[in-house]
């Protein structure tokens, strides 16, 4: 039997294959102001931070002025590809619908995009009603406000709770709350989960087992 009560998954790279696909969107479209990056910088330097974080990044390397516009845009091209790529996290599917215990969804990303990644792969019916947005109260990680949020929602305290992330500034948003975080390290790019997260895996199918 599990120590833990209560899951919250992060979304971007834990629950969805959206940051590849998030990343390149950015690339292309920082690269039109004359950042001349790739997509594997951005994943290694993006990755888990704030999109005002991202944006103020972008508009350091750019040659030219970003538009006022630029993250609406992104949102825009972003949410057009999402449609057209996402895929859910491999083995995440079968995690979902096997646990028995309640679990939710905290992201750094505004709701109307958890949602839409979560329906576009199928998982939305599993988190409705539970999803936790940074944007909602207006604090990001790592600062653990989501994750404390989530779990008094949920009904249970952060010693009840396993959250489960991929990102460094997720790692230490839990660590930060007094939550066990398990790092997911399929997209470690830069090989930081192993020695701060509480326990590190690497496949999906692995996180049941790691739980007892």
């Amino acid at each position: 039997m599990s120590k833990y009560k209560c899951v919250i998954f992060d979304c971007d790279g834990v629950l969805v294959d959206s940051e590849p696909i998030a990343n390149q969107v950015l690339v292309e479209m920082a690269n039109e102001y004359g950042a001349n990056i790739d997509l594997d910088y951005a994943l290694r330097n993006f990755k888990g931070t704030s999109m005002q974080n991202c944006y103020a990044q972008v508009a350091e390397l750019a040659t030219q002025r970003l538009p006022d516009d630029f993250m609406p845009n992104f949102r825009e091209r972003s949410f057009e590809s999402f449609r057209k790529n996402i895929q859910p996290v491999e083995g995440v599917t079968e995690v979902i619908e096997s646990l028995d215990m309640p679990f939710c969804v905290a992201s750094s990303g505004p709701e109307n995009k958890i949602r839409l990644n979560l329906e576009l792969t199928g998982l939305l019916p599993h988190f409705e009603g539970n999803i936790f947005s940074c944007f909602t109260i207006r604090k990001w990680k790592p600062d653990p406000a989501v994750f404390l949020w989530a779990a008094e929602t949920m009904g249970f305290h952060p010693s009840e709770c396993l959250v489960i992330e991929d990102s460094m500034s997720g790692v230490n948003a839990a660590l930060n709350g007094g939550f066990d975080v398990f790092g997911f390290t399929a997209h470690d790019y830069n090989n930081e989960l192993e020695g701060n997260a509480t326990l590190t895996f690497n496949e999906m199918s692995q996180l049941l087992k790691l739980m007892k």
